[in-house]
């Protein structure tokens, strides 16, 4: 592994776990990831991007030439998190399969709480499929990853058009927190602190079931959905939420790819100007979408 690498979990470890063990503001933390988003995670000289609107949903639009679009949900635990700042992460990763990504501004909890941004994300991709020909992959990271997810399970439900691919990095899939690596990797977890979960969940939740399928993609029926691609870190406390899926994924007949990666932060391709791995890994990526699009 890269000394880059060592450094960014490092960098982690002493800032930004120590900051969520102890921010309480939900507004101080949306403030601290934008600025944050802004100077450090650019997207790529050249990216362009538009506002849109996706049938009243909010989006940010990055161009691209080639067929087809992504829809990608940003992570942040349902409570912060925007289209500005995952632009720099799908920047590159339209700039490497030459889509267009559209990133959709989803209701936020405590606000909105759940199912707000189930709605919003089933909304967007009715839009997406009325407004895009070619095929659409759809995909997120961490509680976007949990969020398109159960949108895929609800896609499959309805018998609409299917994603040609869908991918999740590091999602957040069972809101019962009954996964062994929450208390496995706690220490080893660079990014995400426990002790913060249960609150984050309830801010979202609000009462809510948290084995609904909807909140908590795990326990979701996948019947006859398309092909998906899964990435974790062996050091994530959300190691098992990845793994446990992709064993009821397989068992109930999805074609399921795997990137396991070995102690790397939480949804590391986000960082892929500051480590070798997480650009590798973006590319590989990259590689699976355009496979699939070529179909």
């Amino acid at each position: 592994m890269s000394l880059r690498r060592h450094l960014l979990n490092l960098c982690l470890r002493l800032t930004e776990k120590r900051y969520l063990a102890r921010v309480q503001d939900p507004v101080e933390v949306r403030d601290s990831f934008e600025r944050k988003a802004r100077l450090l995670f650019r997207a790529p000289r050249g990216t362009q991007s538009e506002r849109v609107n996706l049938n009243g949903v909010s989006a940010l639009r990055i161009k691209g030439d080639g067929p087809g679009a992504i829809l990608h949900f940003h992570g942040g635990a349902y409570v912060f998190g925007s289209a500005r700042t995952h632009r720099g992460m799908l920047g590159r990763l339209s700039q490497l399969t030459g889509l267009p990504v559209y990133l959709p501004n989803y209701r936020l909890a405590p606000e909105y709480p759940f199912p707000a941004a189930v709605q919003d994300a089933l909304t967007t991709y009715r839009a997406l499929c009325d407004q895009v020909q070619g095929p659409i992959i759809l995909g997120g990271d961490s509680a976007g990853g949990g969020l398109a997810l159960s949108l895929l399970s609800q896609i499959n439900a309805a018998g609409m058009r299917q994603p040609a691919l869908t991918y999740a990095l590091s999602p957040f899939t069972d809101m019962t927190f009954a996964g062994a690596s929450i208390r496995r990797n706690a220490r080893a977890d660079v990014m995400l602190p426990v002790s913060r979960l249960e609150e984050l969940r309830d801010m979202y939740l609000q009462g809510a079931a948290p084995h609904d399928p909807h909140a908590s993609p795990l326990f979701a029926d996948f019947s006859g959905v398309g092909p998906v691609l899964l990435a974790v870190s062996d050091t994530e406390i959300l190691e098992d939420d990845t793994l446990r899926l992709q064993e009821r994924l397989i068992a109930q007949g999805a074609a399921v790819d795997l990137i396991h990666g070995h102690d790397l932060p939480h949804v590391w391709p986000f960082f892929w100007r500051f480590a070798p791995e997480a650009d590798r890994d973006l590319r590989r990526i990259a590689a699976a979408i355009a496979r699939q699009v070529a179909r």
